[in-house]
């Protein structure tokens, strides 16, 4: 049945009876604004399900129409709006699950972090390369001058002071990452600040040093060109005491330089 069919034949037969709105809503207890969604077939305006049959069989008893011939209208006009209606909210596209965004956002945040410790990783390993090489570098070898002789005499060579008294203590101090260095030579204080990443220092003493280091692993410590274990495990503070006693074990080989 084609829309308005229904509401249109309720109207005429009661506009054919001369019964107004009121009187219906008088002997049924049906809303005047239930009956007019009836004749205009305005379904959402109604309650739906059994109530609105019950309104089309009260109306058409009221009437003295068939019933069961109108409800069958009723089933019919009614039934084909809600089809079309449930095949336009079935059309829109459904949206993709939840979980996957999610799961985009989590395994791009883990490369970052993965990026980021990676890259910390092999910057302050670099650095420790880079400053290591300098301090070989700065090691300078003064000749000896040659012996001058004579036909009468030999003269000896001039006599020289020695390029490091052994009772001498040097110690070269680099950073690959910032850390925080305090250092006493012979028990005196001579260092006490924060070292940014590259930075070399390097300090002199008779007898022995004591070295301590915020963070263990950002700090690399030579003794007289000799490499000294380092301090504690990397991430920790630490302290270490240097004297001539080191600098003879890592000479004879007890320690690796």
């Amino acid at each position: 049945m084609a829309r308005g069919n229904f509401g249109e034949r309720l109207k005429r037969e009661r506009e054919l009876r001369e019964v107004t709105l009121e009187e219906i809503t008088s002997a049924t207890r049906i809303g005047p604004r239930f009956l007019e969604a009836l004749e205009n077939e305005e379904w959402e305006k109604l309650p739906g399900g059994v109530f609105n049959r019950g309104f089309v069989r009260s109306v058409a008893r009221y009437l003295g129409l068939d019933e069961e011939a109108f409800l069958a209208e009723y089933d019919l006009a009614h039934g084909a709006q809600a089809a079309a209606v449930s095949e336009k909210r079935n059309d829109p596209i459904p949206s993709p699950p939840k979980w996957i965004p999610a799961t985009l956002v989590l395994a791009i945040l883990a490369l970052i972090a993965g990026l980021f410790f990676g890259g910390r990783y092999a910057w302050r390993y670099y650095q420790a390369r880079r400053t290591r090489a300098a301090v070989t570098s700065d090691s300078v070898v003064i000749p000896q001058p040659p012996i001058v002789s004579s036909a009468n005499a030999t003269v000896p060579p001039p006599q020289t002071e020695p390029t490091a008294n052994p009772a001498n203590l040097n110690l070269a101090v680099s950073a690959s990452a910032p850390a925080h260095l305090r250092v006493l030579a012979d028990g005196n204080l001579v260092f006490d600040k924060d070292l940014t990443t590259g930075e070399n220092r390097r300090f002199t003493a008779t007898h022995d040093f004591e070295v301590s280091a915020s963070d263990s692993g950002a700090v690399l410590l030579e003794l007289n060109g000799q490499t000294v274990p380092p301090l504690g495990l990397p991430g920790s503070s630490g302290t270490i005491k240097l004297s001539a006693k080191d600098l003879k074990q890592a000479k004879s080989g007890n320690s690796k330089p």
